[in-house]
């Protein structure tokens, strides 16, 4: 429990698991994921794009995190500096902005790109100052000057890795051995799962093994990379719970909305659009023909889901709260 302050009056406010709040349900739950605005801009665009989706009592938001970037820029003499950029930085303060305005549990993301395992053991030690217990653990991408992702020296190389991290805090364990009297961190652990599988895995039983073993070291729920195959979001559950899987598995939603993402998704998230998906996507002729159709389908999409009794449906904002808004009327 934590009393935020607001405008000089103290509210309480309870934080709550991920699994709690699915545990309690009585229906589908609305959640959703943003970005951190582009360094420069204020956390008004951040309250811009979560307000409208208020209405929907979203009981957690997850805010992704983003690596640094590097540049090279030319000096004088003719010589190139190279220049280590974040452009999305405030992953923990936004998390820390959205439980103070909207008394809704924040759950950032993770990554092991970046940071030596102290740095994530102290970053994760702030976390719990501030009462955010939620988070959702994922190695990340490699920058865009690599080929392959390449860990911090000192770091996790896995998400597995870093599972086990956060396992080992939730159990008292810090890296330092010689702490005494510790308190140990009570965070509920998410990961991620890809209903087509990772495009690293050989295949997707090799996939699920390999889920299967952060469940073991600790993680207590999953949240599916984007698909618009409901039939391989099912198939990937019914495998993961012959796998022995059985904690929530929440998919993950994304209306495509230019003619652009119809080779730019697949292409970037290794996944398949449905043949009856892309014939009427190629019937349009404009990207605001695409963003009805593509809309359309997400509506399709949830209320398919919904019937399934999925515990939650996850969005993915990227930053468009009309078009989220648009979706959630029609399906909670």
């Amino acid at each position: 429990m934590k009393t935020p302050p607001s405008s000089g009056v103290f509210y309480l406010f309870c934080t709550m698991k991920v699994t709690d709040h699915i545990k309690n349900a009585k229906k589908t739950l609305f959640s959703i994921e943003i970005l951190p605005p582009l360094k420069g801009k204020s956390i008004k665009s951040i309250y811009d794009l979560i307000d409208p989706l208020m209405e929907f009592k979203p009981p957690f938001i997850d805010v992704t995190y983003h690596r640094e970037e590097y540049i090279y820029k030319k000096r004088v003499g003719g010589y190139l500096e190279k220049i280590a950029i974040r452009k999305r930085p405030g992953t923990v303060g936004i998390c820390s902005a959205i439980i103070n305005r909207y008394k809704t549990d924040a759950v950032p993301h993770i990554i092991c790109g970046g940071f030596t395992r102290e740095e994530t053991e102290n970053a994760l030690i702030e976390l719990n100052y501030l009462g955010i217990d939620n988070v959702l653990l994922l190695r990340g991408d490699p920058i865009k000057t690599e080929s392959h992702f390449t860990p911090e020296e000192g770091g996790n190389v896995f998400a597995l890795d870093l599972v086990q991290q956060v396992g080992s805090m939730n159990k008292g364990i810090f890296l330092d051995e010689d702490l005494r009297d510790v308190d140990p961190t009570t965070f509920c652990i998410g990961v991620a799962g890809y209903p087509e599988k990772h495009f690293e895995a050989p295949s997707i039983n090799t996939d699920i093994k390999y889920l299967k073993m952060k469940i073991d070291a600790g993680a207590e729920y999953i949240v599916t990379q984007m698909f618009f195959d409901n039939s391989k979001f099912f198939s990937f559950v019914d495998k993961c719970r012959e796998a022995g899987i059985q904690v929530p598995i929440i998919p993950g939603l994304k209306p495509l909305t230019t003619k652009k993402q119809m080779t730019l998704l697949p292409k970037t998230f290794h996944i398949d659009l449905p043949d009856d998906f892309v014939k009427a996507l190629e019937n349009c002729e404009t990207d605001a023909q695409v963003k009805e159709v593509g809309t359309e389908w997400c509506i399709a999409q949830s209320k398919e889901l919904m019937q399934h009794k999925i515990p939650c449906l996850h969005y993915y904002t990227m930053g468009n709260a009309e078009l989220i808004r648009r979706i959630a009327s029609n399906v909670f």
